[in-house]
């Protein structure tokens, strides 16, 4: 019979979890061609706005298979419930067995996604981060921010968000480690700040080229769709350095492909973050250059943290 772990042990679980060296595994497996990852599987609604998004995949030579399912809901918030929801399976290589049920509500996929963007900041950040700024004060906005303080030791940080009472709430809740100020609009948040995390639904262009300054380095993690965009194409031609999650999923969702249709850049200009990690002339050389990696979420995320999540459970149960 398959394990069933609930959201509680879920979180219980991840306290004893590098999350981040997991997935930095991960996208080394995936740019090595040692994953296998289908086209993602994806569901768009209008009313109430929200997507669905089921990923799968497996690497080779190693134990399960993992098939995640994992929705973003925008007005769930005004009816008391988180905007992700989900779940996570995993399935036996070998026979193809359900091995487990992983009911996170979504919280493996925010957590999987804040990891990434921390990754990121381990290669690409400047050697000093004189301000943080966050676009977007939900779930992913906070994570974002929890999981770079390891990595980035600024505690400068302006935060916008479309609904201002959302932002006021953020600054309420994490003052406590953190200088945090309200922008009025993603112009004035990006402006001042070096280091900076998109992580909105946003369907138009939130900064632009002409908004940032030499030096700067952009996590966008919000434009998981083909129809989100929260850079500007212009933006992106800038960019001395330009890293994607997957070179094939941004040929078809997040800011690269908008910027490739818009034919701003060439996806000759393009890195994959897994190639990135084992090639250090691919990452960060000089506090001048501007880099912008571009994580629209890939299966071979969702497989790491699954089975790492599902390991430990076993152990602890020894």
């Amino acid at each position: 019979m398959a394990t069933i772990i609930k959201k509680d042990d879920i979180l219980t679980l991840l306290d004893s979890v590098d999350v981040v060296k997991a997935m930095e595994k991960g996208f080394i497996s995936y740019s090595k061609g040692e994953a296998v990852v289908p086209p993602v599987g994806e569901l768009i609604f209008e009313n109430p706005p929200g997507d669905t998004h089921i990923k799968y995949g497996y690497i080779q030579g190693e134990d399960y298979y993992c098939i995640k399912i994992a929705s973003g809901f925008y007005k769930n918030p005004k009816l008391g419930i988180s905007s992700s929801q989900g779940m996570m399976l995993l399935f036996s290589q070998l026979t193809g067995e359900t091995i487990a049920i992983l009911l996170d509500e979504g919280e493996l996929t925010n957590i999987r996604t804040a990891a990434a963007g921390a990754l990121a900041a381990k290669y690409f950040a400047p050697s000093k981060v004189e301000c943080i700024g966050i676009l977007g004060a939900g779930i992913q906005g906070r994570l974002q921010l929890q999981y770079l303080k390891n990595i980035v030791d600024c505690r400068n940080v302006i935060v916008w968000d479309i609904n201002r009472d959302n932002a006021i709430k953020y600054k309420e809740e994490l003052s406590n480690n953190y200088d945090i100020e309200i922008g009025s609009s993603p112009t004035e948040v990006a402006s001042p700040c070096n280091y900076i995390i998109c992580s909105t639904p946003s369907e138009k262009a939130l900064i632009s080229s002409s908004d940032i300054k030499e030096g700067t380095h952009i996590t966008a993690v919000g434009s998981d769709t083909a129809a989100k965009q929260e850079l500007s194409a212009d933006l992106l031609a800038r960019a001395d350095i330009l890293i994607s999650d997957s070179l094939e999923q941004s040929m078809s969702r997040g800011e690269i492909y908008r910027a490739v249709k818009e034919g701003k850049i060439s996806r000759n200009k393009v890195n994959e973050l897994g190639k990135a990690i084992l090639n250090k002339s691919l990452q960060r050389q000089n506090d001048n250059q501007i880099s912008v990696v571009d994580l629209t979420g890939v299966a071979v995320q969702d497989i790491m943290i699954a089975t790492a999540v599902y390991k430990k459970y076993i152990s602890n149960k020894a």
